[in-house]
């Protein structure tokens, strides 16, 4: 018989995945559910809940160091370190307007699993860059930490990038420490209006190699998000410092034309936008998320619109591409050929519906000796293959 777990402490999710590792049952490892259509369905007749594990374990603001179970909702996470003057650099993105579901409803478990990262990846980095340490059982049924609440740790394996971005599939993580920061003063975004792609791109290229120490570059073709196009900057700190590089981008991108300015709350919400991929929520159409050289990007997107109709904006300086298939077909052997004529990357299928998640790879398919290491990692961590099987990998 189905049956939904949910395990109250980590000696719960202790005691469950030893259970279904010798009784051979797979097992969903869901938080509230929020991403469970991310990647390919899940063939498991269980799920295992971390929606109980929730909580703050110890939050240091002077340390810039938080500890929290894996099932705490994100945006708790969120509001806790900006009540007191911080944040979490790596901007994780909501998937919840882009996958028809309530938006705040992900967990800060769920974000590691799924490595989300928003706009301001391109001066933070990424989620998993910002681990300190974390506590997750294996599908062997063993508990292991890895880290330590300190930010100069460099104790045994840096388990936690192996883990981030696995999507469940090589253990259950139940508390996590990550590393927070500041939040800055205010913020700003630079805004040239009616660049096409090409000229977008080049000016946000060169944002990126100026001193203006830019937190977001994206540009919005025309009618993605209502009129004409929009190559966006942000910038964000001290108010003289905001000014002055603003200043800066002026001189530097002058040809390209006037400048408008957005002030705190109008970036606040455009920049929110662009990260929860909201020009593409409410809908059905497949979506894309293509990774590729931010110079790349104008060129790939130019290659598919000769192909079929679509819709597509850049984050990222152009190296994060967010297309949606207008003719609802998935376009996978063309999406993944035009990646590839642009010298590589990676395309992810992020929105699509059962069948179609089912039937193509979601994930960008691995060159054969990555596949193998992945394989080896998997047989390690999950030797019975019972966590989250099928969601990365048909089969895996």
């Amino acid at each position: 018989m189905d049956a939904t777990m949910k395990p109250r402490n980590t000696g719960d999710v202790e005691k469950v995945v030893a259970w279904a590792a010798a009784e051979d049952q797979p097992l969903e490892i869901i938080g509230q559910g929020s991403k469970r259509t991310l990647g390919r369905p899940v063939q498991a007749a269980h799920v295992l809940d971390l929606s109980g594990l929730t909580g703050v374990e110890s939050y240091e603001p002077a340390e810039l160091v938080l500890t929290v179970k894996a099932g705490t909702p994100i945006a708790e996470v969120e509001k806790l370190v900006d009540d007191n003057g911080q944040e979490l650099s790596f901007e994780p993105m909501d998937f919840g307007p882009l996958l028809g579901v309530t938006p705040a409803q992900g967990t800060i478990g769920g974000v590691l699993a799924a490595n989300l990262s928003g706009p301001r990846r391109i001066k933070a980095g990424a989620a998993r860059d910002h681990v300190l340490g974390m506590e997750a059982v294996s599908g062997r049924g063993e508990i292991f930490n890895s880290g330590g609440k300190v930010v100069k740790n460099v104790t045994g394996y840096d388990l936690p990038r192996a883990l981030c971005g696995a999507y469940g599939t090589l253990a259950v993580a139940t508390t996590v420490t990550l590393k927070v920061n500041p939040k800055p003063e205010t913020s700003a975004t630079f805004v040239l209006s009616g660049l096409d792609d090409d000229d977008g791109i080049k000016a946000l290229c060169q944002a990126m190699g100026s001193s203006a120490e830019v937190s977001g570059a994206a540009h919005l073709p025309a009618g993605v998000n209502g009129g004409s196009s929009s190559t966006v900057l942000r910038l964000e700190g001290f108010s003289t410092s905001v000014d002055y590089r603003f200043k800066t981008l002026q001189a530097l991108l002058g040809t390209y034309g006037t400048p408008s300015r957005l002030e705190a709350s109008e970036t606040g919400a455009l920049w929110q936008t662009i990260r929860d991929v909201k020009p593409y929520a409410g809908g059905e159409t497949p979506v894309w998320r293509l990774s590729v050289a931010p110079t790349a990007g104008p060129q790939l997107v130019a290659s598919l619109r000769e192909a079929f109709e679509l819709q597509a904006y850049y984050d990222w300086s152009g190296g994060l591409v967010w297309l949606s298939c207008l003719d609802g077909s998935l376009h996978e052997a063309e999406t993944r050929a035009a990646v590839d004529a642009v010298g590589g990357g990676h395309a992810t299928l992020v929105r699509a519906d059962a069948s179609q998640r089912s039937n193509v790879p979601v994930f960008h398919p691995q060159p054969a000796p990555l596949a193998a290491l992945s394989r080896r990692l998997k047989e390690q961590f999950d030797p019975k293959g019972i966590l989250n099987p099928g969601k990365m990998v048909s089969g895996v």
